[in-house]
């Protein structure tokens, strides 16, 4: 496959911060209907690779590095950890399509990118005209369902939000052969599903203590900061808020959530809009381990 053929790379300041992104080099491009893809831990843009170059004859699309990713700005958390919480991540990408002149737009996000998708589409619902979350519940419902299951296989979710420094230290020390389990062990393919230049540029970034310190704070937030931000949004009354717009959820037949949770019930209980979706034979990282088969569904999807 071709390394983002017709992409070019842009830096753009918004929301107090600085977001790298690929976005299409012909300027006419603008004029197709935006598409904003969303990528996850411990990843970045590149992930999109392949769905990209599926897409981008029909689509504008738009891939950035979250803040503390890729080559995005990386913050030193707050004392709440709010600059990483997923409301003020939406927020930066809310400002990143609005610079790029689009001011509602089609929106994907897998892992860490789809609870920032979610959470953007609840508080930015004229922005987004439909929405895909990609191997995920929300949040809220997965630490309330935590038991020894839960815990065994999503053990991260509790070691990366303990306390700075001592996660970042322990990943630092060994950071290849972590990066490398996840890549590995999440999905069905293991390293097999990445070419080298993919995980040349994984390694480039989850090398500096500065991205692991930031994922570590994307966690930190997701434990604190976004459940209340969740709890309120589902508080009974003129308070509640609820996804408006249709919902694609997809994931993989050979991961966590397949096993332990029921992905459309509980994302219907969080959406006003129409909620489809389906298993597909896949791990944890199905953009790239099924790129074309995840480019058809959006593709269906958006029509």
């Amino acid at each position: 496959m071709p390394w983002f053929d017709g992409f070019e790379e842009r830096r753009f300041a918004v929301n107090g911060s600085e977001i790298f992104a690929r976005v299409p080099a012909d300027r006419s491009a603008a004029g197709k209907p935006p598409l904003l893809l969303l990528h996850g831990f411990p990843q970045s843009h590149v992930m999109w690779r392949r769905v990209a170059q599926v897409l981008q004859d029909d689509y504008c699309v738009v891939m950035p590095d979250l803040r503390g990713y890729g080559d995005s700005a990386k913050p030193v958390g707050e004392a709440d950890h709010a600059n990483y919480s997923k409301r003020t991540m939406a927020q930066d990408m809310v400002a990143l399509m609005q610079a790029l002149g689009h001011t509602s737009f089609f929106l994907c996000g897998h892992d860490r990118g789809g609870r920032v998708a979610a959470r953007l589409a609840l508080d930015h619902p004229q922005c987004v005209k439909k929405l895909c979350v990609i191997d995920i519940a929300p949040t809220l419902d997965m630490y309330d369902a935590t038991n020894m299951a839960f815990a065994r296989a999503y053990y991260h979710w509790f070691h990366l939000i303990q306390p700075t420094p001592l996660p970042e230290t322990m990943i630092n020390a060994c950071w290849q052969p972590y990066l490398h389990a996840k890549l590995g062990g999440w999905g069905a393919g293991g390293m097999g599903a990445y070419e080298e230049q993919a995980v040349a540029e994984y390694e480039r970034h989850f090398s500096k203590p500065e991205t692991i310190h930031a994922m570590c704070e994307d966690y930190r937030a997701s434990a604190g900061i976004d459940i209340e931000h969740d709890r309120a949004s589902r508080q009974p009354g003129a308070g509640a808020q609820k996804i408006a717009c249709d919902l694609l959820v997809l994931w993989g037949d050979r991961g966590v959530v397949h096993r332990m949770f029921k992905p459309i019930a509980l994302w219907q209980a969080q959406c006003a809009g129409k909620v489809t979706g389906q298993a597909m034979p896949a791990g944890h990282f199905i953009p790239e381990e099924l790129p074309a088969k995840t480019a058809a569904a959006l593709a269906v999807f958006m029509e």
